[in-house]
């Protein structure tokens, strides 16, 4: 069985009197990807938050990598990279100096070397020719290209994306689902995506947890095509099967 890379334990999270989600577990093993799913306001971009310690759960923990994310959060910054919901790109940067930003954070490389790296990773996701682009210059799929190469900027094991594919057409998403799919096969990474794209769910994840808004939790896991064809949970059923709850 492979290495577990992530485990939350009994994580919440409130906003005052409003519970978002309560007692949230599961495990992510080396190598795969783990979709989170859910309709809007599940939860689904908080939970992602806490993962990378951006939010301290209201209960609960987080390991990565055996360190509790919340106590050990500059050594677990240095094991991941993220994608923010719609790539986040700074629109005053080209592409390359994107890429290059947490190089220059986080590393001691010269800059040519900076450079020399940034373009490698723009070419791992097909941009190769656009790095001297501006993000207001480019497709939204380049965009969240460009965002995914700078989430591999530092060469982490564990890579976040929140929803990657969120409002590209039905192609450009295709191609970010082939993208993904080789990232993990080449690279050996890590993926936990945050979506609620069904095509992009049964094409890319191993297995998933399905949060639900009414339950304040899960309400499912595992692999997401046993659970379309095998759940007897109607809201399950309803959300994998695409069909009026």
């Amino acid at each position: 069985m492979s290495e577990t890379v992530i485990r939350a334990r009994g994580l919440a999270q409130r906003f005052g009197a409003r519970e978002v989600f309560h007692d949230v577990g599961f495990e992510v093993r080396a190598g795969e990807i783990f979709a989170i799913l859910g309709g809007s306001g599940a939860g689904k971009s908080v939970l992602m938050r806490q993962l990378i310690g951006l939010r301290p759960p209201s209960a609960g923990s987080v390991e990565i990598m055996g360190r509790d994310v919340m106590q050990e959060r500059a050594a677990v910054r240095r094991a991941i990279g993220v994608m923010f919901q719609s790539g986040a790109l700074f629109g005053s940067m080209t592409l390359l100096e994107n890429v290059m930003l947490p190089l220059e954070v986080f590393t001691g490389l010269p800059p040519e070397a900076r450079v020399a790296v940034a373009r490698v990773k723009l070419a791992l996701v097909g941009l190769a020719e656009a790095a001297d682009r501006m993000p207001a210059e480019v497709s939204g799929g380049m965009a969240r290209r460009a965002a995914i190469a700078r989430a591999l900027a530092l060469d982490p094991p564990l890579l976040f994306l929140d929803e990657p594919s969120a409002g590209l057409d039905p192609i450009t998403s295709a191609g970010l689902d082939q993208l993904i799919l080789e990232l993990r096969k080449d690279l050996g990474a890590t993926v936990v995506v945050v979506t609620h794209e069904l095509p992009s769910i049964f094409t890319i994840a191993d297995r998933c947890i399905l949060l639900d808004h009414a339950a304040r939790g899960v309400i499912a896991s595992g692999d997401p095509r046993r659970l379309r064809e095998e759940s007897t949970d109607p809201t399950v059923r309803a959300f994998f099967r695409r069909e009026a709850a």
